[in-house]
């Protein structure tokens, strides 16, 4: 360009430089991408998903499984019906605790 530098050639600006490729392949590239990242949120949905209905079946039968104990052991007690109520007036805290209201 200048006489001054002549190691410099006809210089190109950089923008004529760069070939572009196209919009389209970007854009395809883009949209790619962005199916994909959904993709993948999905997929760790479905796998939260799948943690939390597995957590609520485990409670669930431990409920039932509890409810069950409870039930057995009511089933296998001793029971002395109570039929006069003056000796109700004579038991202390602890034993009154220890009684159960059919």
């Amino acid at each position: 360009m200048t006489k001054a530098k002549s190691w410099k050639d006809g210089g190109v600006k950089k923008s004529s430089m760069i070939k572009d490729k196209s919009a389209r392949s970007r854009w395809k590239q883009r949209m790619k991408q962005k199916e994909d990242r959904k993709a993948v949120q999905e997929y760790e949905r479905t796998l939260k998903e799948e943690a939390a209905r597995q957590k609520e079946e485990k409670r669930k039968r431990i409920e039932e499984k509890q409810k069950k104990k409870e039930e057995n052991e009511r089933k296998s007690e001793v029971v002395q019906v109570i039929r006069n109520p003056a000796k109700l007036k004579r038991l202390s805290k602890k034993q009154w605790k220890k009684i159960r209201k059919s």
